[in-house]
């Protein structure tokens, strides 16, 4: 083989590693923005089913504030006609 023979193999590896870690380096970044819009869209579902909690929490205990008050109510019916 000659000198050029070698400068050409040389070149030739040098291409491919370069595109392999071009290559490499573009899927890793895809592969992060798609963990990223993941996480996101996580915690959107995390938000919205808070957000469904804190409603049914608020319902409840307006419910439980007006069955206290018939509960009262009768209580007091109760002593009167006793």
């Amino acid at each position: 083989m000659s000198g050029s023979d070698w400068t050409e193999v040389v070149g030739a590896l040098g291409l491919f590693v370069l595109l392999t870690a071009v290559l490499t380096v573009v899927i890793w970044q895809f592969g992060a923005t798609y963990r990223a819009k993941a996480v996101l869209a996580r915690e959107e579902e995390y938000r919205k089913l808070a957000e469904a909690a804190v409603d049914a929490q608020q319902r409840t205990e307006r419910q439980l504030t007006e069955v206290r008050g018939r509960l009262e109510s009768m209580e007091r019916i109760l002593k009167e006609v006793e």
